[in-house]
Order: C-alpha cells, then sequence, then structure tokens
C-alpha cells in the first residue's frame, strides 16, 4: 500500500524515536537519583525548549529550501552524539547534573531540526488521498517506539545508565542509515528570498487560517497544563513505588493507548465530525490526568495513562493531517515548524510547568492543576474556535 521510501521512513522513526526515549528515561531517573529535586526535572524540559524554540522556525526555512532527508539525518546524528557522551560519562562516572543539563540543549537542538523535517517529508512520501492513512500509521510507529523505548530504557537502566545510551547510539546510527535509503522526493525550489517576511511566512499563514491555529493551540495548552512525563520519576519512586522498571511502564503508557487508537484509525478513518472529536478527545485526555494524579495504585495509574494516550493520539491525527492538507507544499517546511514550535513548547515547556509547581505544591497538586486546565481550554478553544468545532472533514 506503501512506497519503499516511506516505509523506509518509517524504520527510521521508529529506531529514532525508540532511542530518543531511552535516552530521556534514563536521564530523567538518573538526576533525578543526583539531586532528588523536582526543580532538576523540570530544569531538563526547559533546557529542551528553549533551543528548540529558537531555532525550528529558522529550521523550518531550511527545510523548505534544502533535500528534508539531509535535515532529518542531521538531526539524529546530533541525538547520536549526545548518547555517546552520555554513555561515556555514565562508565566513566563523570556525569552529573551539570553535563546532563548542557546535552538536554543538544536534544533541544536536534529536535529543532527534526520535527520540522519529519513533517513536511510524510506528505512528499504519501499520496494525498492517502494522508490521512499514512498520518495514523507514521503517528502509530511513533508511538510504538514510545511504548517500547521507555520500558525497554527502565528495564536496562538496571545494568547500567551507559548501557541504555550505548543501545540508543547505535539504534541512532541505524536510523541514520534508513533515512539515506529513501529516495529523494520531488521538492519545489524555493522562489522566495530568504527575508524576514519569509522566514516569519509560517507564522502569518497559521494566524490567517483559523482552523490550523486553533488545532495547533489547542493542542499547545492542552500538553503543556496536562503533560506529566516531568513528574513521572517521582510518581514512580515516592508514590506508587517502583523502580525504573515501573518508571519505563509507565512514561510507555499513554503510547500503548495511543498505538492502540492508531492501528484503530488506519481500519477506519475520521470521515465526519472531526472538530467536535477532536474536542472530546481533549476532554477525556484532561480527565485521565485528573485520575492519575489522584492515584495510589500502579494499575489505575497506568490505565488513566492508556486511556489518555488513546484520546491524545485522536487529537494528535486530526491536528497532523489538518496542517498538511491545508498548507501548499511549498510552504511545508515552516508551516511544520510552527507547528513543531507548538509541540515542543507543549512538550518541555509544560515538562518545566510541571516541575516548577511541584517544587511549590507538590507533584499531585500539580498534577491536579494541569487535569483542571486541560479541560477548561477545551471549553474555551469551542467557543473561540467555532470553525473548527463545526469542521466535519478532514480534508475540505
Amino acid at each position: 500500500m506503501f512506497s519503499r521510501s516511506f516505509k523506509f521512513f518509517l524504520g527510521s522513526r521508529l529506531l529514532a524515536t525508540a532511542a530518543q526515549q531511552m535516552i530521556l528515561v534514563a536521564i530523567g531517573w538518573q538526576i533525578y537519583s543526583l539531586t532528588g529535586d523536582p526543580w532538576d526535572l523540570g530544569l531538563v524540559g526547559l533546557f529542551q525548549f528553549v533551543p528548540a524554540f529558537l531555532l525550528t522556525i529558522p529550521a523550518g526555512q531550511l527545510v523548505d529550501r534544502v533535500d528534508r532527508r539531509k535535515v532529518m539525518a542531521a538531526a539524529m546524528a546530533v541525538q547520536f552524539g549526545v548518547a555517546f557522551v552520555l554513555a561515556w560519562g555514565s562508565l566513566g562516572e563523570w556525569l552529573h547534573r551539570n553535563h546532563i543539563l548542557g546535552l538536554a540543549i543538544a536534544i533541544g537542538i536536534a529536535r529543532a531540526l527534526q520535527m520540522p523535517s519529519t513533517q513536511a517529508l510524510i506528505p512528499s512520501l504519501v499520496p494525498i488521498q492517502q494522508l490521512a492513512r499514512g498520518t495514523a500509521v507514521s503517528s502509530g510507529v511513533m508511538k510504538f517506539a514510545v511504548i517500547g523505548g521507555p520500558a525497554l530504557g527502565g528495564f536496562l537502566y538496571v545494568a547500567g545508565a551507559q548501557v541504555v545510551y550505548g543501545i540508543s547510539a547505535l539504534l541512532l546510527l541505524v536510523s541514520v542509515a534508513l533515512v539515506a535509503l529513501i529516495q529523494r522526493p520531488a521538492q519545489p525550489p524555493a522562489a522566495e528570498p530568504v527575508s524576514v517576511r519569509s522566514l516569519l511566512a509560517g507564522f502569518t499563514f497559521v494566524w490567517n487560517h483559523k482552523v490550523v491555529l486553533g488545532a495547533i493551540s489547542l493542542d499547545l495548552f492542552a500538553v503543556l497544563l496536562g503533560g506529566v512525563n516531568a513528574l513521572m520519576p517521582i510518581y514512580a519512586k515516592d508514590v506508587l513505588h517502583t523502580g525504573p522498571w515501573g518508571l519505563g511502564l509507565l512514561r510507555s503508557a499513554p503510547a500503548i493507548g495511543a498505538l492502540a487508537m492508531a492501528f484503530w484509525l488506519t481500519q477506519n478513518p475520521l470521515s465526519s465530525r472531526v472538530g467536535r472529536k477532536m474536542f472530546v478527545a481533549v476532554a477525556i485526555y484532561g480527565a485521565t490526568m485528573l485520575v492519575f494524579g489522584l492515584s495510589t495504585a500502579f494499575w489505575l495509574s497506568m490505565a488513566a495513562l492508556i486511556i489518555g494516550g488513546g484520546a491524545d493520539m485522536v487529537s494528535v491525527v486530526i491536528r497532523l493531517t489538518l496542517v498538511q492538507t491545508e498548507t501548499p507544499d511549498e510552504m511545508r517546511g515552516r508551516v511544520s515548524a510552527v507547528n513543531s514550535t507548538f509541540i515542543g513548547a507543549s512538550n518541555e515547556l509544560g515538562d518545566f510547568r510541571a516541575g516548577a509547581m511541584a517544587g511549590g505544591i507538590g507533584a499531585i497538586g500539580s498534577v491536579l492543576v494541569g487535569g483542571v486546565g486541560t479541560l477548561l481550554v477545551a471549553l474555551l478553544w469551542m467557543r473561540w474556535f467555532p470553525a473548527l468545532a463545526k469542521r466535519d472533514r478532514l480534508v475540505s
């Protein structure tokens, strides 16, 4: 059904995402074990967010002007370097808090390159009539990696952090090789010269297309408030009383639900009332975060995260498909960069919000405030973006 190049793309994304998740789960446990301070968990997210926020928009300009495969491969090569240094430092026992925070900056730089190049490449590898299905498959593959990566990283951490980082480096090398096997897709030459106007063209496009603006900003604030990844080391160690393996399973749980939902969506593509379904999915996501925040039972926490992950996948597929179908190909890099900036802000800045708030009112209070905030965002966005709420089909 899909081309060989798209399959190579999926394989590369699978291995690279698994490696990224393994690195993140090991970093979280390692820095919390070193300092015992929730603030440092938030700083890991902040140090990733700042370079990603500053560089993603220029990266989008780059993606629209050069071979998108090379940008994607460069991002994975940077992450290989991070994994190598982490493995070296852990093996030599000289890796400490400041080293980890410094390497978090490099991860943020890699994300600035990877996210817009990955998103802009998909429509070039999949026919437009299959884009919704291809997006669901790509998201499902990523979520599969998000399941296996943290779980594998958590179990391997028992043998030492250097083992986790070393295997991650190997996976990233293979992912770069798979990118090299992707046939170069047709890419229209950039007609507009580099300027501040062209650099900000993605923002202008999104601002003028309210359906796209509503979908991207809804995801931004929902995950910014509802994200709990930064606090999972605290929940695993102090609330649920498990070890690194428990942390790995908690990090994998949302992706289990997301993968199941992605598989269902490939067989049952969203065909009507997609706007309403997106808002319902965000509300369910917020409600599951409230359950997770109050839970002291491992099985209930896992169940809440799995359901929340499934709901989030519905929102992700709708958002990504709307962004790609509403955007002309010559601007996909820059618009994808805007989308990536919003996603990065919701993930990394959300981690910082969760960690900083946990330092003041505790981890449970931080999660509960975020869950309530997510529900309020869903209600407000339905009122502020009626065109999105009334959207019937993905392809207009």
